[in-house]
């Protein structure tokens, strides 16, 4: 239960990237390196003041994971801001939230998890609700919108594989693994911008610089935590249909902030993601609940099964 609410806080603050992408003037590449960089700066904050100690040696035995996962993270920054820079943040979504198909497709490959046909008529429901919810942003199609949605598309191939790279780290809590992985974008990062920006530094406006440290302390620091601490505890299956309270939250934010207008059409959609993840994960717990009374009470005194 504790892991399902760190997961669903971690999707409402990722529901909000969008907007502040939409207003942050540097490129997408500038904005991963420098959201990773206030991320773990955050963090290392935090790791230090509650004195935590690294566990270096599971560090090394995670390490190729924790590589390939940073890689993911930085990747699927990247392309995200670019796409929401590219086209509306409608058909951004859409083309991004591609993913929790992705994870669900590959779960049994990957990790060898059983396919319930709940979970996939649960999946199918949010995915229809999340079509009829953007389905009005998806007709923009034409020009810049077509490189936008590629670019969202690709930001779900990485977003698939940060997930399921995750779930072979073993031995580190939700802090030291957030941290490692935030400090190795940074590293990977530089260079990146480097080589493909130059070294010229830009001057920003204090609206960039407020919007950026929010942006790197709830986003990238906060929101990643809450999210790798989260995913521990659950299947990839439901971490993909969790993953749809993002573009919800995302929908409601642009209707307040923004001023767009929701229709009866998204009002139904968005009725449809509620009850597919409700069903997906409350049946879940409440199976769980069942089986563990029934099993208390075949228990006699003596410890021994009835």
């Amino acid at each position: 239960m504790k892991e399902t609410i760190y997961f669903l806080i971690s999707m409402i603050i990722f529901g909000a990237v969008g907007v502040f992408a939409k207003y942050i003037d540097l490129s997408s590449s500038k904005i991963a390196l420098f959201l990773s960089l206030v991320g773990a700066l955050f963090l290392l904050i935090i790791f230090v003041s509650s004195k935590q100690k690294m566990p270096w040696q599971q560090v090394k035995k995670n390490a190729v994971a924790l590589i390939f996962a940073s890689m993911a993270l930085s990747g699927n920054w990247i392309f995200l801001f670019q796409a929401y820079k590219e086209t509306t943040i409608a058909n951004a979504a859409l083309s991004y939230y591609f993913a929790p198909v992705l994870v669900v497709t590959l779960s049994p490959l990957v990790l060898k998890e059983k396919m319930s046909y709940k979970k996939a008529v649960c999946i199918i429901v949010a995915l229809l609700g999340l079509f009829l919810i953007l389905h009005n942003g998806r007709m923009q199609t034409n020009g810049h919108h077509l490189i936008g949605i590629g670019y969202g598309l690709v930001a779900a191939g990485f977003y698939t594989g940060l997930t399921l790279i995750n779930k072979f780290i073993r031995g580190l809590d939700g802090l030291a693994n957030t941290l490692l992985q935030l400090g190795l974008s940074v590293i990977m990062l530089i260079p990146f911008v480097l080589i493909t920006e130059g070294s010229t530094v830009y001057s920003v406006d204090s609206t960039t610089v407020i919007l950026m440290l929010v942006l790197g302390i709830f986003h990238g620091g906060i929101g990643f935590y809450l999210f790798f601490a989260g995913m521990k505890g659950l299947n990839g299956q439901s971490i993909a249909v969790l993953s749809y309270v993002d573009p919800l939250t995302s929908l409601f934010i642009s209707i307040l902030i923004i001023g767009e207008k929701m229709t009866f059409q998204q009002l139904i959609g968005a009725v449809l993601l509620l009850c597919a993840i409700w069903i997906g994960e409350a049946g879940k717990r409440r199976r769980k609940t069942i089986t563990k009374l029934i099993v208390n009470d075949s228990v006699n005194d003596d410890g021994a099964l009835n």
